[in-house]
C-alpha cells in the first residue's frame, strides 16, 4: 500500500508510474476524498473541543443557579453532529482504503518503461545450451517413456492441470527441494515450513487481495485460502510486529505446495508441468532496512541463480518493464531456464523487491537501535526455485537419444548415487 502522504507530495509522479503499468486510477477522486476526510476532522476537533470547554462551564452555573437548558441543547446538537461527522469519516476512510489496497505499487526509477513481456530488457546470461545430435523431445514425453509422471491419474483424482508424480519423479521432485534447500542454508536463510492455509489479512498483507481473488482456492467454509506462493505465509508472519535492527535482514527459504486456479490462461500451456494449479516451490523471503534493500535483492538473485549453475542448466536473467511487473512489485527480475524442446527460455523463478508496499499493508516495521521512532522495513522474495520447472528442465537439457536422463552431478548424492533414471 503506498502512502497517501508521499502521493499528494509526489502526485505527478505517482501519475505517471502508474500510466506506464498500463494502469488506471482516479487520483482526483482519492485526493478529493482525503481533503473531505480533513476538512471532516478539522469539524470534528473543533466541535469536540467546545463541548469539552462548555461541559466544564455547566457544573460553575449550575452552582449559580443559572439556566442551562439552552445550552444542553446546543450540546445534544454538537453531540449528533459529532456523531454524523463520525460516520462520514468511517465512510471516506474505507473508500480511500479501498482505492489504495486497489493501486500497484510504484516502480523505481531504473525500470525500464514498456508495455509487456516484449519491452523486458536482458540483464545478463549464463550457460550454453547443450547442442543434442538428435531431436529433443519435450519433458511429457520424456516422463512418459520414463514412467515418472502420470498426467491421466492426476486428473482422475482431480482435474485439468494436476499431476501424479511416480516412483523416480517423486524421489527426483523431493531431491531438488532438498538440494534447493541446503543450497540457501549455507547462504544463511533460515529454513521455515509455514501454513499453506491463510486468512484474507495475510493475503491482503502481501497483494493478493483484493485484487487478485479470482485466481486464489478459497476454503469458504473456513474463510482461509490455500497459499499460491510461500511468500504470503512467511512474509505475514512478521505481520504486525516491530522488529529491532539488529535482527535484520529477516532471511527464510521455505518449501511450500502452491495453488493457482491460473485464471485468464485457457489454452496456454495445456500440457506438461509449466502451468498447474498444484506446483512445488522454494521462496526465498527478506525482511530488511530501507538502505539494504537494493544489495539485498541482488543476493537474492544470486541465490536463485546458483540453483541453476549447480544444476549446469542455461539461463537468462531479464529485467521486467514496468507494464510487466507484478501488482506488488516495484522492480523484478525474471530468471528464464533453456528448454530444448522449445527452443526458448521459459520462467522459472521471478525475483522482486516491493520496498515497504507489503510492510505498509500487513504493518512491518523495525525500530534502529537507540531510537524510539519505528520505521516500515523492506519486503523482498523470489523463488529459488520453481520446483517443477527445474524438474521438467533437468529431463530436457539432460535427455539422452534412448530415452533415458542423465542425472546432474549437484542431485546424485539426494539420489543415492544414482547416474542414469531409466
Amino acid at each position: 500500500m503506498l502512502d497517501i502522504k508521499y502521493i499528494i507530495a509526489n502526485l505527478d509522479e505517482a501519475k505517471r508510474k502508474t500510466a506506464n503499468r498500463g494502469a488506471e486510477f482516479d487520483f482526483d477522486l482519492l485526493i478529493s476524498l482525503d481533503d473531505k476526510r480533513k476538512s471532516l476532522q478539522a469539524e470534528n476537533d473543533q466541535l469536540k473541543a467546545e463541548r469539552n470547554k462548555v461541559s466544564k462551564e455547566i457544573g460553575a452555573i449550575k452552582k449559580s443557579g443559572g439556566d442551562i437548558s439552552e445550552i444542553q441543547a446546543k450540546m445534544r446538537e454538537a453531540g449528533d453532529r459529532i456523531a454524523a461527522i463520525d460516520a462520514e469519516l468511517n465512510e471516506a476512510a474505507e473508500k480511500m482504503n479501498d482505492m489504495l489496497l486497489n493501486l500497484p505499487n510504484l516502480h523505481l526509477e531504473d525500470v525500464p518503461v514498456g508495455k509487456d513481456e516484449n519491452e523486458n530488457t536482458l540483464y545478463k546470461e549464463w550457460g550454453t545450451a547443450k547442442d543434442f545430435n538428435f531431436e529433443a523431445k519435450p519433458h511429457w514425453d520424456i516422463a512418459d517413456g520414463l514412467g515418472i509422471l502420470d498426467f491421466e491419474r492426476g486428473v482422475k483424482v482431480s482435474k485439468s492441470r494436476f499431476t501424479a508424480y511416480m516412483g523416480l519423479g517423486a524421489k527426483l521432485e523431493r531431491a531438488l527441494i532438498n538440494f534447493m534447500l541446503d543450497t540457501h542454508a549455507e547462504r544463511g536463510y533460515k529454513e521455515v515450513i509455514a501454513p499453506y492455509l491463510v486468512n484474507a489479512e495475510a493475503m491482503k498483507g502481501t497483494g493478493q487481495l483484493p485484487k487478485f481473488e479470482e485466481d486464489l482456492f478459497k476454503c469458504e467454509r473456513d474463510e482461509l485460502y490455500l497459499i499460491p506462493t510461500a511468500e504470503v505465509s512467511v512474509t505475514n508472519l512478521y505481520a504486525q510486529e516491530i522488529l529491532d535492527e539488529e535482527n535484520l535482514p529477516v532471511k527464510h527459504c521455505s518449501y511450500s505446495a502452491c495453488f493457482r486456479r491460473e485464471a485468464g490462461s485457457h489454452g496456454k500451456d495445456v500440457r506438461g508441468l509449466i502451468r498447474q494449479h498444484q506446483f512445488n516451490k522454494v521462496e526465498l523471503v527478506k525482511v530488511t532496512r530501507p538502505e539494504d534493500s537494493e544489495t539485498e535483492l541482488m543476493e537474492l538473485l544470486e541465490s536463485a541463480e546458483i540453483i541453476l549453475q549447480k544444476l549446469n542448466l542455461p539461463y537468462r536473467v531479464m529485467t521486467l518493464c514496468s507494464g510487466d511487473i507484478g501488482f506488488s512489485s516495484a522492480k523484478t527480475f525474471d530468471i528464464e531456464v533453456w528448454l530444448p524442446s522449445q527452443g526458448a527460455y521459459r520462467e522459472i523463478s521471478s525475483c522482486s523487491t516491493f520496498t515497504d508496499y507489503q510492510a505498509r499493508r500487513a504493518s512491518i516495521r523495525f525500530r534502529r537501535k537507540g531510537e524510539k521512532k519505528v520505521e516500515f522495513a523492506h519486503t523482498i522474495n523470489g523463488s529459488g526455485l520453481a520446483v517443477g520447472r527445474t524438474f521438467l528442465a533437468v529431463l530436457e537439457n539432460y535427455q539422452n537419444e534412448d530415452g533415458t536422463v542423465t542425472v546432474p552431478e549437484a542431485l546424485r548424492p539426494y539420489l543415492g548415487g544414482l547416474e542414469v533414471i531409466s
